[in-house]
C-alpha cells in the first residue's frame, strides 16, 4: 500500500447536550420530522458525552441533500457538485446504522494516515482495525458540529455511502467531503466553500483520507 502520513489530533466534540442545540439552530430537527423536545430528550439521556462522541441524525431523516447547504467554512455555505444530484441514493455500506431517528457515532477518525490509499485499500485496512467508515450524512454532522476538522490538504471520503444500481452492482463513485477552489462548474462565488462531491473508487488522492469510527447506537 502507499505510505502513510501521520494523524492529525481530533478535536474534541461539544457536549451532547450542546450537539443537539445546534441541531436545532440549524433547523436540522424541523427538517427530520422531529420537535427540539425530542432531540434534547435523546442528548440528555444519553449523558454529556465525552468529546468522542456524535450526534447524528438518520439519513432517512435528514440526506445529504438536506444538511449540505448547513456547512459553513469562512462564510461560505457548503453544497453538492451539479453531477451528483443522486446523492441521497447512497446507502449505508459496510456501516450498519442503528434503526433510530438519533444516534451515536463514537471513535471519529479522519483517516490522514490513508491519504493517497485508494477506496478499495482502504476499506480492508478499516476493517482490520475494527473500524467501520463513515457514511456520507454523518461526515456532515461531523463538520456541522466541529467545521475546522475539513482543512484544505486534509479532507475525506465517505466511504461508507454507496450507490447499488438497477443491476445490483455497485456504482463507482464514493462520496467525499473537501473544500471547493472556485472552479469549474463549482463556480467563482464557492471559492473555499465546502463541497460534497464524489471520487472514483480505485482512485488516489493525497489530499483525502476516509473517515471511519469505532462505534454507532441509538
Amino acid at each position: 500500500m502507499p505510505e502513510t502520513v501521520s494523524a492529525a489530533a481530533v478535536p474534541l466534540l461539544p457536549p451532547l447536550a450542546a450537539q443537539a442545540e445546534r441541531l436545532i439552530d440549524l433547523g436540522v430537527a424541523e427538517l427530520a420530522g422531529m420537535s427540539a423536545a425530542e432531540l434534547r430528550s435523546f442528548a440528555e439521556d444519553a449523558g454529556p458525552g465525552d468529546g468522542s462522541a456524535l450526534l447524528a441524525v438518520h439519513p432517512d431523516r435528514a440526506p445529504a441533500s438536506v444538511l449540505a447547504p448547513l456547512l459553513r467554512r469562512e462564510g461560505q455555505p457548503g453544497f453538492v457538485v451539479t453531477d451528483m444530484t443522486d446523492v441521497d441514493r447512497f446507502e449505508p455500506h459496510h456501516a450498519e446504522l442503528p434503526d433510530a431517528p438519533v444516534y451515536l457515532v463514537r471513535g471519529l477518525d479522519r483517516g490522514d494516515r490513508m491519504a493517497a490509499w485508494s477506496p478499495e485499500e482502504a476499506l480492508a485496512a478499516l476493517g482490520k482495525e475494527g473500524r467501520t467508515p463513515l457514511v456520507l450524512t454523518e461526515g456532515i454532522h461531523w463538520l456541522l458540529q466541529r467545521p475546522e476538522v475539513l482543512e484544505r490538504n486534509h479532507c475525506f471520503m465517505t466511504i461508507g455511502s454507496r450507490l447499488r444500481k438497477a443491476d445490483g452492482t455497485l456504482d463507482a463513485r464514493t462520496p467525499a467531503i473537501w473544500i471547493s477552489n472556485g472552479t469549474g462548474r463549482d463556480g467563482r462565488e464557492r471559492r473555499d466553500a465546502p463541497k460534497v462531491g464524489w471520487c472514483w473508487w480505485n482512485n488516489r488522492h493525497t489530499w483525502l483520507g476516509f473517515g471511519s469510527a469505532t462505534a454507532r447506537r441509538a
